[in-house]
């Protein structure tokens, strides 16, 4: 059984390795990320999953796995910033309030996807404009929804977070884990 993974994260690949996992390939899905009207975050976020694992080319007998995060204030979407101003912005939005990270993660073994999903709350402490300047300069925003990444820089920002820590820096290993294993992949250390 050979594991796909349907990702251009780096940190999801680490992740993976934490756990013992090293997929046989990397296939990131091409998809439209954009939200439909009125689409909330989680729902979004685990239609976002499936789609990528239902489009990442595989042979029978594979499995792909493949996952969305976002940040989430009420009912907006925070994804991943298109330039330095949209970082600013959503650093700007998201400075001294509690704001939640999902992260739904989607296995396609044949024609059956499993999905689960994490949903963490976190709070940014009130952040300067020399704070938001400073890690702007750092260009860890760049591919990180919400416009920042935990195990960066931005992790001093971060006084308090209740749920995975590993699903905010982009796939709860956990929930992968419970996945992988009810696919039938062995996750036993060596």
């Amino acid at each position: 059984m050979r594991l796909i993974l349907g990702s251009a994260s780096p940190r999801r690949a680490e992740l993976l390795a934490q756990i013992g996992v090293e997929p046989f390939a990397v296939r990131p899905a091409d998809i439209d990320e954009t939200p439909h009207a009125g689409e909330y975050p989680r729902p979004y976020c685990q239609r976002l999953a499936r789609e990528k694992a239902l489009a990442v080319e595989a042979e029978e007998g594979d499995i792909v796995l493949a996952a969305d995060t976002i940040v989430a204030i009420g009912r907006r979407i925070l994804g991943k910033p298109a330039d330095e101003d949209e970082a600013r912005d959503f650093l700007r939005r998201l400075s001294g309030r509690r704001h939640r990270v999902v992260t739904a993660v989607a296995l396609r073994a044949g024609d059956k996807v499993t999905e689960k999903e994490t949903v963490t709350i976190l709070r940014m402490k009130q952040l300067t404009t020399a704070d938001i300047d400073a890690y702007i300069a750092t260009g860890e925003w760049r591919g990180k929804a919400g416009g920042y990444g935990i195990q960066g820089y931005a992790a001093r920002f971060i006084p308090w977070i209740n749920g995975s820590y590993t699903g905010v820096v982009g796939l709860p290993l956990t929930e992968t884990a419970q996945l992988l294993e009810s696919a039938g992949y062995s996750l036993e250390v060596s």
